[in-house]
């Protein structure tokens, strides 16, 4: 029943919270994986660019993958695999050895988990339901992140805030997630799927769905507004340097200020883009599109403030003012995919082919970001990396423009086929 329905939606929340805490490890320890671990800005984001790499490639075969396999098998399998990483990454392994987790925790999050668990939240509900189960997603996921990651920063204090600080923060996202991996199994119910004869069949109709979804222009869109809003999105990791460099911010509240800049805007962007979106522009696509230009604003507004003599609270609440801007976007960059009307059987894989095109920009951002930083040092290589935000804010604004156009004659057309 309804119950059901949200205590399934919880558990699977406290999963997509939990499996990328792992990968995203920079948003608390940004600065010891500096200090303590010795990597540069341009190493680390390196490490993004070779999960990105495999993330990318690897949902080409989870097309495949996410309408194949049972959820029950799937998403304990995706948890379980990133926990085995952590455990690994908690040594504090060389560069070489960074990457090559980095790329295996792709390969389990990415690829086996999350498109499985995007689809297993869509078909929980029906479409005047989808912004408000998007939007909850996002939301719970801020929450256990939160919880999850201030776990991590207790004991990196506990541990004395160093190297050994940081290696028990690492073996303590390890055992959540298996531990969740394995709840996870006992929770999910298997697929309730049309039973298809036989493989080749099945194989058949993922060939036919990734073929209508590529042929779909409003698709594309829709992906590269996600694209450019994760680009700008990805910028938002260089405030916790920012706040180190230029407002000497010590590293255990920079690690707390992490927490909230990624964390705990999604709480609360989650439901406010949720509630804009379904109940205020009465349509996703409308909504990025006003807030992709916003945020461009937002962020000329931020450069032209006096960073090197502001107030740190000041400086604080600036840059999470604009983070809950992205946040906003961030919650329903999903929920378009009903409103340009991809078919529910393809559920699976229009959502992989937007994950595949949307999140590619972790591809380079991150690398292109950092080695500004490493270059360009002080305030310069952050005016720069802030004017980047800028130039894909506005990029945007400008799909999202062409795509409310096209679902405006869309559903003009379609009335009028109706009459």
């Amino acid at each position: 029943g309804c119950m059901n329905k949200w205590i399934r939606l919880s558990f699977l929340i406290l999963g997509a919270g939990t499996i990328f805490k792992l990968s995203s490890m920079k948003d608390v320890f940004y600065v010891p994986m500096q200090q303590d671990w010795g990597l540069t800005n341009a190493q680390i984001g390196f490490g993004f660019t070779v999960y990105t790499i495999v993330q990318t490639i690897g949902l080409f075969s989870s097309l495949y993958i996410a309408d194949r396999f049972s959820k029950k098998i799937l998403l304990p399998v995706g948890l379980i695999g990133v926990g085995l990483c952590g455990a690994y990454l908690s040594t504090l392994p060389p560069f070489t050895g960074y990457l090559i987790a980095f790329a295996i925790m792709a390969l389990f999050a990415d690829v086996i988990y999350w498109p499985v668990l995007l689809k297993a939240v869509r078909l929980l509900g029906d479409k005047k339901e989808q912004g408000r189960l998007f939007g909850f997603l996002e939301a719970g996921r801020g929450v256990v992140d939160v919880i999850i990651a201030s776990g991590a920063l207790y004991v990196f204090v506990l541990f004395g805030e160093g190297k050994a600080g940081m290696q028990a923060g690492l073996m303590f996202y390890t055992i959540v997630t298996v531990l969740i991996g394995v709840i996870t199994y006992f929770i999910v119910t298997d697929d309730d799927k049309k039973v298809v004869e036989n493989a080749s069949e099945a194989n058949k109709q993922v060939i036919e769905g990734i073929k209508s979804v590529i042929k779909c222009p409003n698709l594309w869109l829709a992906s590269m507004t996600i694209f450019f809003i994760y680009a700008s999105y990805c910028g938002l990791t260089y405030f916790i340097p920012f706040l180190k460099d230029i407002y000497a911010l010590p590293i255990a509240l920079i690690g707390a200020y992490g927490i909230i800049n990624q964390y705990a805007l999604k709480m609360v962007g989650g439901p406010i883009g949720g509630f804009l979106s379904d109940k205020v522009f009465k349509s996703p696509t409308k909504f990025l599109q006003f807030t992709c230009l916003l945020s461009a604003v937002a962020m000329g507004l931020f450069m032209l403030l006096p960073h090197e003599t502001m107030n740190v609270y000041l400086g604080m609440a600036a840059t999470l003012g604009f983070g809950a801007i992205i946040f906003c976007q961030r919650a329903i960059f999903f929920a378009p995919m009903e409103e340009i009307g991809t078919k529910r059987e393809y559920a699976g894989s229009a959502m992989a082919f937007a994950c595949i095109l949307g999140y590619m920009p972790a591809m380079f951002a991150y690398a292109i970001y950092g080695s500004f930083l490493d270059n360009y040092p002080g305030i310069t290589g952050y005016n720069f990396v802030f004017s980047m935000m800028i130039m894909f804010s506005l990029l945007g604004f400008v799909t999202a423009k062409i795509l409310t156009k096209r679902i405006k004659q869309r559903e003009a057309d379609t009335a009028t086929a109706n009459e």
